[in-house]
């Protein structure tokens, strides 16, 4: 499966033309046009439906690129290269670096510190503490760490925000009854899970649904807004707001092509994608609200649990903070009052 996503991948950047949504053709964004080095195209992609905040997102910085550049600019989309039969991990970047797209979005975490103590369970109160970490220094920290090991530019982060527990067997209120069950997570969970007595399991995203629906899997994690995106809640019934980690989504370019863009071309995307991330925390607050309400109708229950329960949790987890003081620099724990 891998070797024909790398030769349909291939072939497409070897042309310099991918197929996006609604057949529309991708110009290899990276080609100057008319001797200039400000590129008549510009290809937003991402891992989500239209309709989803992170989109939503990308159609936002589109709208605000044409307008300031009116007919020297045609801004096309993919929102979601999932349904290319790409996966988000890895091909994302890849497209990036080859002047496929010519920005995206991704969820990342190996190798970059910051985002890995970003994720430790529990760590932020509310959606503003971890908001301000990610604004101020730790996300900083994050910037400088992909910046100088990969020829991506981070321009800002869309928020995927705080993450629920699901499963189809029973009711979760304790650790105790996640014992047993195999849940779906991203390698920085597994950890988490482990401790709280569950089995977890790294899957790709394209393939949870139906690990959900076969029985392979029991249970996954995931905001409430992935939840309704990606059609988990159709093989869930009993969900838990758990709230046990904050994740956010780098939004990057192409390094070395970016930085030779005309200045008022960089300044507009840097402009562009700071208005897009405030509307896409906003939008997924809103989301995570109605998403509830979709599960809720479908018939899933959302257990909330109260302080005494969510102490469990914590308690629990207790031993990967002892882990991070070993893992992690001293001044990157202090980021985070650690």
């Amino acid at each position: 499966m891998r070797r024909r996503y790398f030769l349909k991948t291939s072939a497409m950047i070897g042309s310099g033309l991918i197929t996006g949504a609604y057949g529309l053709p991708i110009v290899n964004a990276q080609q100057s046009e008319n001797g200039t080095n400000k590129p008549t195209h510009i290809n937003l992609g991402g891992y989500g439906p239209a309709t989803s905040s992170f989109s939503q997102g990308l159609k936002l910085i589109g709208d605000r690129l044409e307008s300031r550049f009116g007919e020297e600019m045609e801004v096309r989309y993919v929102y979601n290269i999932l349904d290319l039969g790409y996966e988000a991990a890895g091909d994302l970047t890849r497209l990036v670096d080859s002047g496929v797209l010519s920005l995206a979005y991704l969820t990342m975490f190996n190798d970059i510190p910051a985002l890995q103590v970003a994720a430790l369970p529990f760590l932020f109160s509310d959606s503003v503490a971890a908001r301000t970490a990610m604004d101020g220094a730790l996300g900083q920290s994050a910037i400088d760490s992909i910046e100088a090991n990969s020829d991506l530019r981070i321009l800002g982060f869309f928020e995927n925000g705080f993450r629920h527990v699901s499963n189809s067997v029973r009711p979760v209120h304790s650790p105790a009854d996640l014992q047993g069950l195999t849940i779906r997570v991203l390698g920085v969970q597994a950890r988490t899970f482990e401790l709280l007595g569950a089995n977890p399991k790294v899957t790709p995203l394209p393939v949870v649904f139906e690990g959900l629906k076969s029985g392979e899997l029991d249970g996954q994690e995931n905001p409430f807004e992935n939840v309704v995106t990606y059609n988990l809640y159709l093989a869930q019934r009993y969900y838990t707001e758990t709230y046990h980690s904050y994740l956010s989504r780098p939004i990057f370019v192409h390094k070395p092509t970016f930085d030779v863009w005309p200045d008022d071309l960089q300044m507009e995307m840097r402009d562009a994608v700071n208005e897009a991330v405030a509307y896409q925390r906003k939008l997924h607050d809103q989301a995570e609200i109605d998403a509830a309400e979709i599960i809720r109708e479908a018939g899933g229950e959302i257990v909330t649990l109260s302080p005494q329960q969510r102490q469990v949790f914590v308690d629990a987890v207790a031993p990967i903070y002892a882990e991070a003081e070993k893992q992690f620099s001293r001044e990157l724990l202090e980021m985070v009052n650690l």
